[in-house]
């Protein structure tokens, strides 16, 4: 069943499939590479064509992701970043924008910080919804019940090797968008899309009308124009926080990620797709 909410990031896709347009996801993990950055870039992103953020709260054991990533979660927490400072950044974000913003984490932060003290300070600080990384959809109920009531969106992924119970439960249990794994493997930047996201897309539908964003692996125009054929959304990661990394001493790193969005975004905004 599909789950129906008011957030910001269900009013994009509804704007967005209206106009026949995709939308186009950027992940930056906050903190990196220091907390004083992060408003920054993520109005950077915002100025480069991203419709969607999904902020990462750094981990010091994340499974799920690659090396670029990993290295990017380290210095975040070499920097002193908290889940707390996480909520300030997004209120400062809110001053002057409305783009949705989703949390990206793993559950230990979570779990620590408390599932009814994220959901009340989270909506309050302008958040719109939470994908938890590590938590099974199977064990999903209570905790997209506590968020859910602070009008928290929740997202969860589904990957190649997912059966069709566990697509029909994050259907269930997903609201705003699913979140689409193109290929098995941890995150990282590819050559070129796995010839099986076109097969996970089909076999989702079946299970959910929710929007479709599909990531892992994309990290050139090319590879967005690809998925913006089959997909409601684009979602790059990994080569954002390359880029983030490589510029990351230089006064020009906002503007160093803006073209590099800008770059990416191109055939969305050309319509070549």
């Amino acid at each position: 069943m599909r789950a129906t909410t008011t957030s910001r990031i269900t009013q994009l896709f509804e704007r967005s499939q209206a106009s026949g347009k995709k939308v186009f996801i950027a992940y930056l993990t906050a903190g990196d590479p220091s907390p004083d950055h992060t408003v920054a870039l993520v109005r950077a992103l915002e100025r480069g064509g991203t419709d969607l953020i999904e902020l990462g709260v750094p981990f010091s054991d994340p499974i799920a992701d690659g090396p670029v990533i990993q290295r990017a979660s380290e210095r975040s927490l070499r920097a002193g970043t908290t889940l707390r400072q996480i909520l300030a950044m997004v209120r400062e974000i809110r001053r002057d924008s409305q783009i949705p913003i989703l949390l990206f984490s793993y559950m230990n932060p979570l779990l620590r910080y408390g599932f009814d003290a994220l959901g009340r300070d989270a909506a309050a600080a302008g958040v719109d919804g939470i994908l938890m990384t590590d938590l099974s959809v199977e064990e999903a109920e209570e905790p997209v019940q506590r968020l859910r009531s602070h009008g928290l969106d929740t997202v969860f992924l589904v990957a190649l090797t997912s059966s069709d119970r566990r697509l029909q439960l994050a259907g269930e249990h997903s609201s705003g968008f699913v979140y689409l794994v193109s290929r098995t493997g941890v995150t990282g930047e590819q050559a070129s899309l796995s010839e099986q996201a076109l097969p996970l897309i089909e076999r989702t539908r079946r299970h959910t009308q929710l929007p479709l964003a599909l990531g892992f692996g994309i990290s050139r125009p090319e590879h967005v124009a690809e998925v913006a054929q089959m997909a409601d959304g684009v979602v790059v990661g990994s080569a954002i926080v390359r880029t983030i990394e490589k510029h990351a001493d230089s006064p020009a790193l906002t503007s160093e990620i803006e073209e590099f969005t800008r770059h990416l975004t191109a055939p969305l905004r050309e319509g070549r797709w």
